[in-house]
């Protein structure tokens, strides 16, 4: 009987998190980051609430947030493992990695579930 791994599962978060990263990340930086602070938008915050305060949306964001951080959890410890050759630390960096990854998306889950 072969051993069951969770390896695949990490590797599917992580694809899945870089092409949300790579489609979505940039799109929210610019609009939230450059044009709204800047005043090249001027939104309505009540529709934007009403928009964000919206079951699907929180759904949407979560999903974001979630697949961002264990994207980059996989990124940061295959970093530690390989380009700082750390491969002696693999557990304890695996579990502070995706442990954090985790704390980040309960954190995520609190935040758009009280907004």
């Amino acid at each position: 009987m072969t051993k069951r791994r969770i390896e695949p599962l990490l590797w599917l978060l992580f694809s899945g998190g870089g092409v949300v990263s790579a489609v979505f990340l940039p799109i929210l930086v610019i609009l939230f980051g450059l044009a709204i602070p800047l005043g090249l938008l001027q939104p309505n915050y009540n529709h934007l609430y009403a928009v964000v305060s919206h079951w699907l949306t929180r759904l949407v964001l979560l999903g974001l947030f979630v697949l961002m951080l264990f994207h980059a959890a996989h990124r940061f410890r295959f970093t530690l493992q390989d380009g700082l050759q750390l491969r002696r630390l693999e557990a304890p960096i695996a579990v502070l990695c995706y442990g954090g990854a985790l704390v980040g998306s309960l954190a995520a889950l609190l935040i758009v579930l009280t907004i």
